[in-house]
């Protein structure tokens, strides 16, 4: 599909919709809603928003943090998830996929098959879902590397072919 220049139109057919969670406030009752469906005796989740720094760059497309502070004689844990910005404009799909991901690990810490089991477990076809994300960040990849490219070193000087 890439040699044919075909990926983006695959994936703008399988996922032609953009989701409306856009804010941290929506993110977290996104999140939250997702936990308390599958997930209710988890540990709080006390923050949750989209973080601008995370990319691929950094081989982190979302994060889940347990921040410890003393209050009073004891120490209290708060757990946190960051998720990357570029989730903004991502298919709700992908968005879910990877708010499962995290809230997978406040009850399993490694990628292990208990893991892997309790994500597909929260989001049915979770495996094709990563997978269909890494062929859309690696789209993203591509085209943003086009577009940096002079007119007359990139012969397709395209616009993208999708808008996720």
């Amino acid at each position: 599909m890439i040699a044919q220049n075909q990926l983006g139109e695959h994936l703008a057919a399988k996922y032609p919709q953009r989701h409306t969670v856009q804010t941290d406030k929506a993110l977290y009752l996104y999140t939250t809603e997702l936990k308390q469906a599958h997930l209710r005796v988890a540990p709080p989740i006390h923050k949750v928003g989209y973080d601008g720094k995370l990319d691929v760059i950094h081989h982190a497309l979302g994060l889940h943090t347990a921040i410890s502070r003393v209050q009073g004689g004891k120490l209290k844990a708060k757990k946190e998830i960051r998720i990357a910005a570029l989730f903004k404009e991502a298919p709700p799909e992908f968005l879910r996929m990877i708010v499962v991901h995290e809230l997978a690990h406040l009850k399993e810490h490694d990628h292990n098959k208990a893991f892997y089991r309790l994500c597909e477990s929260m989001q049915p076809g979770y495996h094709q879902l990563e997978f269909d994300l890494r062929m859309y960040l690696t789209w993203r990849e591509l085209t943003s590397s086009a577009a940096k490219l002079p007119a007359s070193d990139n012969p397709e000087n395209t616009a993208p072919l999708m808008t996720l």
